[in-house]
């Protein structure tokens, strides 16, 4: 064994001959093989080190998830812009018929039209309610009047007015009137409209007393409006006529317009005759109803 390491010392010092005498050089063989033990262990943990250090950056994995990120927002923008006009030329077309209403109304794509001495006349959905309910449910003559681009109508009829029985009202059932009434339909604004008039003029020294008790009854009125309407007669002279107003709108309402026409018409006429009453507190205005 001793034989063995001799030679390998002496392969040793002579490297290091050239730098150290070659004394010195074997007594600290054994620190400079310890030296070059720990070098020999340092220059493999360097290696080792850098090797960890080119697997630890991450820049492949940053740039892969960038790139993949780029073209998928790139894909989806337009996808949701192609989706959003489709949907909304779909429902435009499925939706809506010539005279704008939906799907699920009553009268969505039918078309009406009247006979008249001048031809046919196209009836539109709004008129074509009023018309049912005066012909289909009470059974009345058609007295409708429609304009000839069909977008205006009017009916014009009169009715009785009778006071209570129950002897707490100043209207009673001997206390009669006469009352007429215009239903006027606008279908571009899809409006109803009935007056309701006395068709008596109103007397010049009445009209301020008239027009106080309107004042004082109007607020009380939960459902339209009491108003002293001034027009002009034949002869050319100013007259004042009291009338009841109220009106209804039918867009929007996709099912019942029939019924909602009823039910203006009815409580139009109950509020009318409830306001009637009342001023019929002041006898001088009672005297000239009865008239």
């Amino acid at each position: 064994m001793a034989t063995k390491k001799s030679p390998v010392k002496k392969k040793v010092a002579t490297k290091v001959v050239k730098k150290a005498p070659a004394k010195k050089a074997t007594k600290k063989p054994i620190a400079k093989k310890a030296v070059a033990k720990k070098v020999v262990k340092k220059v493999v943990k360097k290696p080792v080190a850098k090797k960890a250090s080119v697997k630890k950056p991450a820049p492949k994995k940053s740039i892969k998830k960038v790139v993949a990120k780029k073209p998928a927002a790139k894909k989806a923008s337009p996808k949701k812009l192609a989706k959003k006009p489709v949907k909304k030329a779909a429902t435009k077309l499925a939706k809506v018929d010539q005279y704008g209403l939906e799907q699920d109304d009553e009268f969505y794509g039918l078309y009406f039209a009247k006979s008249t001495d001048e031809g046919l006349v196209e009836v539109k959905p709004c008129t074509f309610s009023l018309m049912y309910w005066w012909k289909g449910l009470l059974g009345y003559p058609d007295m409708i009047e429609i304009s000839r681009d069909s977008n205006t109508a009017m009916l014009q009829f009169e009715s009785t007015f009778g006071g209570g029985d129950s002897g707490e009202t100043e209207l009673t059932e001997q206390d009669t009137l006469d009352i007429d009434h215009i239903i006027e339909v606008d279908e571009e604004e899809k409006l109803i409209s009935l007056y309701s008039y006395v068709p008596i003029p109103v007397p010049d020294k009445l009209i301020a007393a008239l027009g106080l008790a309107i004042l004082n009854i109007n607020p009380e009125t939960r459902y339209g409006s009491l108003e002293i309407c001034p027009t002009t007669n034949e002869e050319g002279e100013d007259e004042h006529f009291l009338r009841y107003r109220v009106a209804t709108y039918l867009r929007g309402v996709k099912s019942g317009k029939v019924e909602a026409i009823e039910s203006m018409i009815t409580n139009g006429s109950e509020f009318f005759g409830i306001a009637l009453d009342a001023m019929c507190v002041d006898k001088s205005i009672k005297k000239w109803l009865l008239s």
